[in-house]
C-alpha cells in the first residue's frame, strides 16, 4: 500500500487544476502568459499522476480500470471484472 500522504497529495493537486481549469483557459487564450506564471504551479494538469483506486499504487496503473496490476490480477482471478479472465492456451 502506498503511503497515504501521497494519495491526499494528488488529491490536493486534483482540486486544485478543477479550481483553475477555467482560469487557465481563459488565460491562454488571451496569450496572457504573465498571468499563467502567477497561477500555483500545482495548478497544472501535467503535474497529475495515476493512482491505483485501491491501494494508491501509481506504477503499473490501467487507465480503462483504474487499478494497478497487482490489484487488477487479483480482482481478474475473483471474477470482479466482468469480461476478463485468465487466458490458457
Amino acid at each position: 500500500m502506498a503511503r497515504k500522504c501521497m494519495a491526499a497529495r494528488e488529491a490536493k493537486k486534483q482540486k486544485l487544476v478543477e479550481k483553475y481549469a477555467k482560469v487557465r483557459k481563459e488565460l491562454k487564450e488571451k496569450g496572457d502568459y504573465e498571468g499563467l506564471q502567477k497561477l500555483p504551479k500545482n495548478s497544472v494538469p501535467v503535474r497529475l499522476h495515476n493512482r491505483c483506486l485501491v491501494t494508491g499504487r501509481s506504477r503499473g496503473y490501467y487507465r480503462k480500470f483504474g487499478v494497478s496490476r497487482l490489484v487488477f490480477r487479483e480482482m481478474a482471478l475473483r471474477g470482479e471484472i466482468p469480461g476478463v479472465k485468465k487466458s490458457s492456451w
